[in-house]
């Protein structure tokens, strides 16, 4: 057995039958014929992960890595191609877009994880997404080995959803992501207190890597680190409601964040609903909530994957008698 105990950020010490870690698309390929017909669960860098029991069957953590522009066979003017391996963490390839003056990903820095979960959980942050970022998506099929691209459009991207997380969850295992970014910047500032942390900083007229130092900041300020508190950054989804269940929540606590949608949606945060549920800074055994930011549970220490789910469920329940909303795990619960 393999422990998966430095690959996951829950600290979760459970085990797999093998792990495997290809760094190229022919080692993938090689090793493709001892996955099949065993359980199998690929992971990246285990941030969005939560393990409640040893996973009896394979572990494939595809390690591509590299950074390079490709050309556009439909090029358009102001934009560049960035194709990155699977393996390579998120932020060093926001670093590396900021360093070389191509610019739309400063907003999801530190998003913790790596480019070929950016594809599958369809990250966000302040504004942004992966979807409005990835041009194309590389994968090769397990049961035949064959290579596929997908676009943008086959992916069917959503809010914290894509195809791979349903219909062909299991199914692909990515190898390289391309996105379409600016050779221009244009600040996005009108999210969160973005703005206002700049303004704090007398910055008026921000670069890209102005943007980027307040997004770490002010993650750095909200989030727990993993190493000296196990956790999977935002374990709930923002659930987006009905114009009139809005409505109705909104003469209750007129007070209540939330983010328009559409004519007939709006997001409610999910931290703030919990918060109000009276869990922030709380434990339930050996999990619990953060004290800085409610939409985060954390390994107090000795935790089971069954301590989380229990606190995740307790939080879940009392949301639903207090604002009559359910909301769901942005974490893979395995």
């Amino acid at each position: 057995m393999k422990s998966l105990l430095k690959h996951n950020t829950f600290g979760i010490d459970q085990s797999c039958r093998e792990l495997y870690e290809p760094t190229t698309v022919e080692e993938l390929l090689a090793i493709r014929p001892k996955l099949l017909n065993e359980p199998l669960l690929v992971i990246g860098a285990g941030s969005n992960l939560l393990l409640t029991s040893d996973f009896n069957g394979n572990v494939l953590h595809p390690m591509i890595k590299g950074i390079e522009l490709v050309d556009d066979a439909e090029p358009m003017p102001g934009k560049v191609l960035l194709r990155c391996g699977a393996g390579e963490t998120w932020d060093d390839v926001v670093d590396y877009a900021i360093s070389n003056c191509y610019y739309d990903m400063e907003n999801l820095s530190l998003i913790p994880g790596e480019v070929g979960a950016s594809a599958v959980q369809n990250i966000g942050a302040y504004g942004m997404e992966a979807k409005d970022l990835i041009y194309k998506v590389e994968a090769v099929e397990i049961s035949t080995g064959k290579k596929f691209t997908f676009n943008n459009a086959d992916c069917c991207y959503a809010y914290r959803y894509s195809i791979f997380k349903s219909d062909w969850k299991d199914r692909f295992v990515i190898t390289h992501v391309t996105y379409r970014i600016s050779t221009t910047f244009t600040p996005r500032l009108d999210y969160g207190n973005l703005r206002k942390t700049l303004l704090d900083r007398n910055i008026t007229e921000p670069t890209a890597r102005d943007v980027r130092q307040a997004v770490i900041d002010i993650r750095n300020e909200k989030l727990p680190d993993p190493a000296v508190e196990g956790n999977a950054g935002s374990f709930f989804m923002n659930p987006v409601v009905s114009k009139a269940k809005y409505q109705e929540l909104l003469s209750l606590y007129p007070s209540m964040p939330h983010y328009y949608i559409d004519e007939e949606h709006e997001k409610i945060p999910a931290g703030w609903m919990i918060e109000q549920c009276g869990w922030k800074g709380k434990t339930l055994g050996k999990a619990g909530v953060h004290s800085r930011q409610a939409l985060v549970l954390v390994n107090k220490g000795g935790a089971k994957g069954a301590d989380v789910v229990a606190l995740c469920e307790a939080i879940r329940s009392d949301v639903q008698e207090k604002f009559g909303i359910d909301i769901h795990p942005e974490v893979n619960i395995v």
